[in-house]
């Protein structure tokens, strides 16, 4: 076990390094627009010189990996928050990220695996058939689709909530007064119709296995009710895969939505990143692909060697 998540963890900093290094090489081979006006030109041309943008790309590389090591710098953002440093540009921007996931994650589990749970027992019947239709349905829209009905449904026609998040000014200087959690519902529910159906299916899949297995039959001829048999034994064994992916989801809540986010105006992580491609903010960019690239390939590892400590019989990386 300790030889695989030594070999997993070094395979993720390599990963991690290459993807790093070629987002840094695209987004600097990038062509830069120079403003019309001549002074603001040489403004702009003499900080380029100064930041070392007119050196070869490996030797910018180097420059931008040594600050990191040594100084844990990770640039300057010179258009989103003129010079302010990288890092609390992002920082800034994390809160309202994990606030609006952490709502869509905590609503979306117990939904997901109750409607998988419930359609696995209901097996072939039509509650079975609905539930699974509906699953598939939510599944093949992609988020932005459920943005726009929420806005249309509860904003346009129900006027029950507001079209974007409210900005920190207008709900009390604080992302934890209740009027700012109202604004945040919206795309809390426009995040969580995908991941409910996501969770549902793959909750009802392994428990529909698990339901059919031997020891179920086993169980059952030993005097076991029906559902006596599936709450002490199916479940548990289906929780086995289902919890991974749960645990897999939770890290990733840091990464939030970059459509989600950019439709309703929220200032988090993902608008960020939007916004740094748009006016060239190189280091901006640069601490976001980190930052993503990281979470996800951490949440990756995380979801594996779960399975090892969920279920004991598991071996990672075992040749037998």
């Amino acid at each position: 076990m300790g030889k695989y998540v030594l070999k997993r963890v070094l395979l993720m900093f390599f990963t991690f390094f290459v993807i790093v290094t070629i987002s840094f090489l695209l987004i600097r081979l990038l062509p830069r627009e120079l403003p019309q006006d001549k002074n603001l030109r040489d403004v702009i041309v003499a900080r380029w010189e100064a930041l070392g943008y007119n050196k070869p790309l490996l030797t910018q590389y180097w420059i931008y990996l040594k600050g990191i090591f040594t100084k844990w710098d990770f640039g300057t953002s010179w258009y989103i928050q003129f010079r302010e440093p990288a890092w609390n540009v992002l920082m800034s921007r994390l809160l309202p990220t994990v606030l609006v996931n952490l709502y869509s994650f905590i609503l979306s589990v117990p939904l997901g695996i109750a409607f998988g749970i419930y359609a696995a027992i209901k097996k072939n019947k039509w509650q079975d058939q609905f539930i699974s239709t509906m699953v598939m349905l939510f599944v093949s829209v992609p988020s932005y689709v459920y943005a726009f009905l929420v806005q249309y449904i509860f904003y346009f026609k129900l006027g029950v909530l507001p079209l974007t998040v409210y900005s920190l000014a207008d709900a009390g200087g604080s992302w934890w007064t209740g009027k700012m959690f109202v604004s945040m519902i919206a795309p809390i529910l426009a995040l969580s119709f995908g991941q409910i159906a996501g969770l549902t299916r793959f909750t009802r899949a392994e428990l529909t296995e698990t339901l059919t297995s031997d020891y179920m039959l086993l169980a059952r001829t030993k005097g076991l009710t029906r559902s006596q048999a599936t709450t002490r034994h199916a479940l548990k064994n289906a929780m086995v895969p289902i919890l991974p992916m749960i645990i897999g989801t939770f890290i990733g809540i840091l990464a939030g939505s970059m459509v989600i986010e950019q439709i309703f105006s929220i200032p988090g992580v993902g608008q960020l990143y939007i916004k740094s491609i748009n006016l060239f903010d190189y280091d901006i960019f640069m601490i976001d692909t980190i930052f993503y690239t990281f979470i996800g390939l951490l949440a990756g590892i995380i979801n594996d060697i779960s399975y090892g400590f969920i279920d004991p019989r598991i071996r990672m990386g075992s040749r037998k």
